[in-house]
């Protein structure tokens, strides 16, 4: 499929080769979020659309709120690679890439107000049209833990929870109390663990904070707890938690 009609109005067609069928999967269940990670959005097209780099998305917001669509919702595009979610691994097959125009780490700018709301219009339709629920709207960082950090720290979710899009609470405020970090091993660690496999993390449930758990605690505070990114389960962070899961449809 060398072009095709895009799915969403007014984003323009660039078509990318990379790309190919849907695995076992009749419709998309989930959007992923991502930053290109280039100094020019343009450079960033160019690769995602570049037959020897072997990645692409479905979509592109520049940061001046345009929409460019590169694969057909139809297909498969290769944007989130080796990665999980909540018992599933081919997250490609299943979900909607969105790559969003920022330079990423280590200077992270900021997202500009015109494209977060593009994104969040971009979602909402992408949602609609293919029955896409709240909490699986997530970040790149949420389905490949540690090898991955985008959108990052300061992508901000609330914003476009704000406008209807994603699962989200408000974060509870950082104090004092009891914490967990590496090293710690034992039931509560076991309970932390099973929380954060709920709620779709790719985690052991071994009781041992080990580098895994770390990981997957700053993927959870990159999205969920941005005030400190320290992989340190600390109350604040452990109750963020509990409120997103007891909010969640299944548990509710």
């Amino acid at each position: 499929m060398t072009d095709f009609k895009a799915d969403y109005s007014g984003a323009e067609v660039i078509a990318s080769p990379n790309h190919g069928e849907r695995v076992d999967i009749a419709a998309p269940d989930t959007i992923i979020l991502h930053y290109t990670g280039m100094p020019s959005e343009d450079a960033a097209i160019s690769w995602l659309c570049n037959p020897e780099s072997q990645v692409s998305s479905h979509y592109l917001v520049r940061e001046n709120g345009d929409v460019v669509q590169m694969v057909s919702e139809s297909r498969r595009a290769w944007h989130a690679g080796k990665s999980f979610w909540a018992g599933a691994t081919d997250i490609n097959s299943r979900s909607i890439g969105i790559e969003i125009a920022n330079a990423g780490h280590p200077s992270l700018p900021d997202y500009p107000q015109e494209q977060i709301e593009s994104v969040a219009q971009l979602c909402l339709d992408c949602a609609k049209r293919w029955s896409i629920t709240p909490e699986r709207v997530l970040a790149h960082s949420d389905i490949a833990p540690v090898r991955k950090v985008d959108p990052g720290e300061h992508f901000p979710w609330d914003r476009l929870h704000q406008m209807g899009v994603g699962h989200w609470v408000e974060p509870a405020p950082m104090g004092g109390g009891r914490f967990f970090s590496q090293g710690d091993r034992g039931q509560p660690i076991e309970a932390l663990q099973s929380m954060l496999s709920f709620y779709g993390y790719n985690i052991e449930i071994n009781g041992e904070f080990n580098a895994e758990t770390v990981g997957v605690v700053k993927s959870f505070q990159l999205h969920f707890r941005q005030a400190r990114v320290d992989g340190v389960a600390d109350s604040s962070t452990i109750d963020t938690l509990h409120r997103l899961l007891v909010s969640l449809p299944r548990f509710a």
